[in-house]
């Protein structure tokens, strides 16, 4: 591909202007901290989790809230960091439609892990 060609599937582009996709940006921000939060909570309560049963160790329950817990900071932290290069991106002009978050999917499966071993963890104690 010579440079005339790439630059002309992605020609530069002027910084936005327009509200609404900083509204959005918002908004996508704001989402990403109710999760970090929920993650946040929901550790919490696995954290102080137990069944009655004399036999089985707190000590799991708490490692699986904990790192619940830690998940939730992490999402918040980085929900923070990729919302400031987004809006940086925009004002700047140097966005593209390339530019995708890993974080989403990393934390969806992260989180279907930890669901899986709590699961695993509640079935065989």
């Amino acid at each position: 591909m010579t440079t005339a060609t790439a630059s002309q599937a992605h020609p530069p582009a002027a910084p936005v202007t327009d509200p609404r996709i900083y509204f959005a940006a918002e908004r996508t921000l704001l989402a990403w901290i109710r999760t970090g939060v929920a993650m946040m909570g929901f550790g919490f309560i696995v954290a102080r989790f137990t069944t009655g049963n004399s036999t089985q160790s707190p000590k799991v329950s708490l490692q699986f809230g904990t790192a619940l817990v830690l998940m939730g900071t992490l999402v918040s932290l980085l929900a923070a960091l990729q919302h400031t290069r987004q809006v940086h991106r925009l004002r700047t002009g140097t966005w593209s439609p390339d530019d995708s978050s890993r974080w989403g999917p990393a934390a969806a499966l992260a989180i279907a892990l930890i669901g899986v071993a709590v699961t695993m963890h509640l079935l065989l104690a």
